[in-house]
């Protein structure tokens, strides 16, 4: 790949921004830098949009400069630093990843932006293939342009809606007063960073402007990297390797605010944001001078676009007697395009390429409103808010597999979608008493609309035409808290979670005649549910925080892929029967553990924390464990801060997967790294940050255990390659410097 002029020109002003700043800032006071906000994993309100589905006691809080001082960049950062309960799984050859928490994931876990769901959707019959996998859509957005990150944790959909029977990575991007300090009317940040584990650098900028009440921010970034570094060490090719596939890798986003402040609370605006993702990979794993594809010939590409556009709301009312508290609303359009593919030439000289490209297109609206009145003794707080889309999915492929004829055709139909939620909260306060109790209910309804008339699809000859879907649920939620005393709380809440089936689930239609086997969709899918259970209590005093809970979810019509026997292609082949890959509901799963973690902070600089999270799941009908659901993981640091610089030692402890008696999967032994990071803002330039830091010290092999949960030890082929391919990366480098003005 080539790096385009406005990407040097973005590397190269960030650079200088980021090792320089002018004189006249150089002697300004202290107070009067840029500061961001506090950066929260799930945890206390600040200043957000009514709404905020991350505005609840269950769960802990990490301050903006923990996460700063983590240098956290991406989602495996998360993982590994701050949140133990979180795993993201690396997209391999034939082996999707993704966001994972609480042992669930993809459809699972929703992803807001700025409370606009990220679409999830996937296509099945290519996802198990070498050469037209897709990564996870979680994870397409860009930390650099983010203010606050939120990890909700549980099966509640009472404020979430469809999806979240995990939790939900709830994101807020910048705002031109994240960066403009009080008393000035700008300010911005830059920063430049290099990462080893990837041989990345990247570069981003961002700068907001003040001129009366209309505000004006920008965001800009890019980074330049290749394949993440693994311990394998076999650089050979064809099925047997264990290093990297090379990969060439760009990644852009782009963010543009307009605010307007109108008197009496007022807040009306515009966003504008672009992000893209594109990866070169040489499929080294499926090259083979007896293979099919050639040695140096055959490369494999996915390229990641998002863009969004809304027309935004705020208010807040200037009284406390305002019958009304907090209202926010927003009309969006969104476009999430990816596609992946393969090709070049075979061993024979003829030409290959295979294409599978989806596009989902949506219109909606998100709206929220708060207000509180007195009866009597209790005190309570209304919140009402709902959300409404119509959404256009469209997924096609291509391919030319050696023939001198090319086959095009839709995996799944071009489907219209609308789907529509609202809910409403009573959070009422008893009196000086300390307690609270908060019932909330939400209903939800989707309709989809396949239109399997538009697309080429032998399978329709088979199953026929797919047919409608639709349906509706209400969640509810009681939540109750109680202040024992002003350091400590106590939390109880029992919700209910749904999930309406995906476009995949539904409608996916794969027909392999010449092999006897089918991978279809299942239009008669009902909606997964859950029941959560979540006890805990915090404690926040001035130098020590902690926080305890315990879960329990139960899940039903679980939707799950499983293979059966099928008279469709009576003798094939000669064989006999063939086999349908469909889509079922199980009837119970069942998910528990706990989560923990504290910090102290002593008045000589020092400061501890420590973290853990343990989860157990289980097929309650077949009694069998739920592999997805990580093993035992804790964080543990210690650290030293002063005004200037700081130090941290971090080690990142995991137990083994569970045995599962079964021998041609890969049970990952547990491991524990040790990370080392340091920062320090010279006094002589006002705003310059320089932070370094050495993860895995010791140069330890290990596993993601849920990545590798599904990897054959004893075989090896182009969609399972040896054990060690899919090894974390040994000890790497990761330098940045950070520059406000």
């Amino acid at each position: 790949m080539m790096i385009s002029p406005a990407s040097k020109l973005l590397l190269t002003c960030t650079a200088v921004l980021a090792i320089s700043a002018p004189q006249s800032r150089a002697q300004e006071a202290t107070a009067e830098a840029t500061a961001l906000e506090t950066i929260v994993v799930k945890g206390k309100r600040v200043l957000v949009p009514a709404g905020d589905v991350a505005d609840t006691p269950l769960a802990s809080q990490t301050a903006a400069e923990e996460i700063r001082k983590s240098d956290i960049q991406d989602l495996q950062d998360l993982a590994r630093t701050t949140e133990p309960g979180v795993e993201y799984v690396d997209t391999k050859p034939g082996r999707p990843g993704g966001l994972f928490i609480r042992g669930l994931a993809g459809p699972r876990v929703v992803t807001l932006v700025d409370g606009i769901p990220i679409p999830f959707f996937e296509n099945f019959a290519r996802q198990g293939q070498a050469t037209t996998g897709l990564t996870d859509t979680s994870s397409a957005f860009d930390f650099q342009s983010l203010s606050t990150v939120d990890v909700v944790r549980g099966a509640d959909s009472s404020r979430i809606g469809s999806g979240a029977l995990a939790g939900a990575l709830v994101l807020r991007t910048l705002e031109p007063d994240d960066l403009i300090a009080d008393g000035r009317d700008r300010g911005g940040i830059a920063k430049t960073t290099y990462d080893s584990e990837d041989s990345s650098i990247g570069a981003s900028v961002a700068f907001a402007r003040r001129i009366e009440n209309t505000s004006v921010l920008f965001q800009g970034s890019y980074t330049r990297g290749h394949e993440r570094d693994n311990k394998g060490t076999e650089d050979v090719y064809g099925a047997s390797r264990t290093e990297p596939n090379p990969l060439d890798s760009d990644k852009m986003n782009l963010l543009f605010k307009l605010r307007q402040d109108i008197e009496g609370g007022h807040r009306i605006g515009l966003t504008a944001e672009r992000y893209y993702l594109g990866a070169d990979t040489d499929l080294r794993t499926s090259q083979s001078g007896s293979a099919s594809y050639p040695i140096g010939d055959f490369d494999g590409y996915e390229n990641t676009e998002r863009d969004r556009v809304s027309l935004d709301y705020q208010y807040e009312a200037p009284s406390i007697d305002a019958i009304i508290d907090r209202a926010s609303a927003s009309v969006y359009w969104q476009r999430l395009d990816k596609e992946s593919g393969s090709g070049n030439s075979l061993t024979s000289g003829a030409a290959y390429q295979r294409e599978d490209s989806m596009q989902n297109n949506t219109f909606g609206f998100i709206g929220a409103l708060e207000g509180g009145f007195d009866a009597g003794d209790v005190s309570h707080t209304i919140r009402l808010g709902g959300s409404a889309a119509v959404l256009k999915f469209e997924e096609a492929f291509y391919a030319r597999t050696g023939s001198s004829t090319a086959s095009s055709q839709s995996d799944i139909p071009d489907v219209t979608g609308k789907s529509v939620g609202i809910y409403v909260e009573d959070e009422m306060a008893f009196g000086s008493s300390g307690f609270s109790l908060t019932p909330g209910i939400r209903f939800d309804a989707y309709d989809y609309d396949p239109d399997g008339s538009v697309s080429s699809n032998s399978g329709y000859d088979t199953f026929g035409l797919p047919e409608g879907s639709n349906g509706s649920r209400f969640s509810p939620k009681l939540l109750a808290t109680y202040n024992l005393s002003p350091e400590v709380q106590l939390f109880a809440q029992w919700s209910m979670g749904y999930r309406a089936p995906t476009v995949n689930e539904l409608y996916l239609n794969f027909s392999n005649v010449a092999f006897g086997y089918a991978v279809v969709g299942n239009s008669d899918l009902e909606p997964e549910i859950s029941n959560g259970i979540e006890l805990g209590a915090t404690y926040d005093s001035s130098d020590l925080t902690g926080k305890v809970t315990l879960f329990h979810n139960r899940y039903k019509n679980f939707i799950e892929q499983q293979e059966e026997d099928t008279t469709l292609y009576p003798g094939f082949g000669g064989f006999g029967s063939g086999t349908l890959f469909i889509y079922r509901n199980i009837p119970n799963v069942r998910i528990s553990g706990v989560e923990a973690k504290v910090r102290k902070d002593f008045a000589n600089g020092l400061f501890a924390h420590a973290s853990l999270a343990y989860a157990y799941g289980v097929d309650m009908d077949t009694d069998e464990f739920i592999r997805s659901v990580a093993p035992f993981k804790s964080i543990i640091g210690i650290g030293y801060a002063q005004e200037n610089w700081g130090t941290e030692l971090t080690g990142v402890f995991s137990a083994g997967m569970r045995d599962d008696d079964d021998a041609s999967t890969f049970d990952a032994p547990g491991y524990g790294i040790a990370n080392l990071t340091g920062w320090w803002e010279p006094s002589q330039v006002n705003g310059l940050r320089v932070q370094a830091g050495v993860y895995n010290i010791f140069d330890k092999k290990y596993w993601n255990a849920v990545g590798t949960r599904d990897v054959n030890p004893n075989a090896v082929s182009t969609t399972n390659q040896p054990v060690d391919f899919y090894s974390e990366p040994g000890r790497t480098l990761k330098v940045s410097l950070t520059q406000r003005f």
